[in-house]
C-alpha cells in the first residue's frame, strides 16, 4: 500500500515515542483546549511551546528539544507566530501511521 510508512519512517517514530516525555506530549496534544488560553486558539494552530514547556515541567531548550525530535519523525507540525512556535499532532501522518501497524505488525 503507498500510504504505508517506510521502515526509515518507522524508526523514527519509535524512536520518538520510546521518550515518556515525548509520549506523554502526544497524548497531551490530543486535546490542545486543554492547555491555557493563547492569542490563536490552540485548535486551530497548536500549542504554544511554552505551554508545553510548562505542562513538562521542563527548560524551554529541553522542551524545543522534545518538540524538534518528533517533528523530524513527523508526529507534530508546527507554526511560528511573531516568537512563539506552536505545535499541534500531525492527524494525517498518524493515520498512516497507525494503518500501517494495523497491515505490517
Amino acid at each position: 500500500m503507498a500510504d504505508e510508512l517506510d521502515p526509515a519512517e518507522l524508526a523514527a517514530v519509535f524512536g520518538a515515542l520510546s521518550n515518556p516525555a515525548r509520549l506523554a506530549i502526544m497524548q497531551w496534544l490530543k486535546d490542545p483546549s486543554d492547555f491555557p488560553p493563547q492569542l490563536e486558539p490552540a485548535e486551530d494552530v497548536g500549542v504554544c511551546l511554552k505551554h508545553i514547556q510548562s505542562r513538562a515541567g521542563v527548560s524551554q531548550s529541553t522542551a524545543s528539544q522534545y518538540m524538534a525530535v518528533l517533528q523530524r519523525a513527523q508526529l507534530v507540525t508546527s507554526t511560528k507566530i511573531g516568537p512563539w512556535v506552536h505545535y499541534k499532532r500531525n492527524d494525517a501522518f498518524l493515520d498512516r501511521f497507525a494503518e500501517t501497524i494495523k497491515s505490517d505488525l
